[in-house]
């Protein structure tokens, strides 16, 4: 299952903007998506999340989780976590209208981890799907460490299924988690499935690919991405701009991962990216 990367509710968004196409039943023929919103306005929420009901999602995911100032300013995503208050009228607003099912995506807190010690016990009282939470709290972004301890008790106050999500990027990382928490059933993966795409395949079936076969599956994965990118993008360093955001994290797969990261970063047009990458999977291959 995957969570998609989230919309933002408006009052101005029409129920056939472009953005939900993205979700119809077509488009995810592999793998069941769950549309993520983002928002602090039930009304709009609600006339969001019913539109993607009507295209065929069953669930939709709230996320009060996001750390990224410009959010967090506007009042949405963990800018809410502080707020109790705002989340009880905001899930008493919207319960009742919904008609798709719902998750919600959280941190611990906006500034303190013990901030959603106040949270669970508002969750409790709806019929979630599922709480998605990230053992961080906004200001830390995605440095320190995460609080494992505040997840532990929030597992044990919640009546709701949780799904852990953080920190998952290596085998050996979620072994770790597994022990500590047998309770958990369900892992998200965020930013080490990017920085080792075999990761989710290793944690379910405990195999490992040869290095020489796992290369030529990036290689097929890339210019996959890069091709449907193609078609949607526009001018000549918009792709590029996209395709380095991947490298970011992918480039730490490799070996010498920096260097084709500073090369990448240096390119600023379609063909001069192509060039570079093509040179860089030919070497290895």
């Amino acid at each position: 299952m995957a969570i998609a990367p989230f919309i933002s509710s408006s009052k101005k968004m029409k129920p056939v903007n472009n953005l939900l196409r993205e979700f119809y039943p077509d488009k995810n023929t592999g793998i069941p998506t769950i549309p993520q919103i983002m928002s602090s306005d039930p009304d709009d929420f609600t006339k969001l999340a019913n539109a993607l009901y009507d295209i065929g999602c069953g669930t939709v995911n709230w996320n009060i989780g996001c750390p990224f100032r410009m959010v967090v300013k506007k009042g949405r995503g963990a800018g809410m976590l502080c707020h109790p208050d705002r989340i009880e009228s905001f899930l008493e607003k919207t319960m009742p209208a919904l008609k798709p099912g719902l998750s919600i995506k959280l941190r611990l807190g906006l500034t303190y981890p013990d901030e959603v010690l106040q949270l669970i016990p508002i969750f409790n009282q709806y019929p979630l799907e599922e709480l998605i939470i990230h053992p961080r709290t906004g200001v830390q972004m995605y440095a320190g460490d995460v609080d494992l301890d505040m997840f532990e008790q929030c597992l044990g106050l919640s009546k709701h299924r949780i799904v852990y999500n953080g920190d998952i990027n290596s085998f050996e990382k979620w072994e770790m988690l597994t022990k500590r928490f047998g309770s958990i059933e369900r892992w998200m993966i965020g930013r080490g499935l990017l920085g080792n795409p075999f990761l989710a395949e290793k944690i379910k079936f405990n195999t490992e690919k040869p290095y020489d076969e796992k290369i030529k599956i990036i290689r097929i994965f890339h210019d996959h991405l890069f091709d449907e990118y193609s078609k949607i993008l526009y001018g000549p360093s918009h792709i590029t701009n996209k395709m380095k955001e991947i490298w970011t994290y992918m480039g730490g797969f490799f070996e010498n991962g920096e260097k084709i990261r500073k090369k990448i970063n240096k390119t600023h047009h379609r063909d001069n990216y192509v060039d570079v990458v093509n040179k860089f999977f030919d070497e290895l291959i």
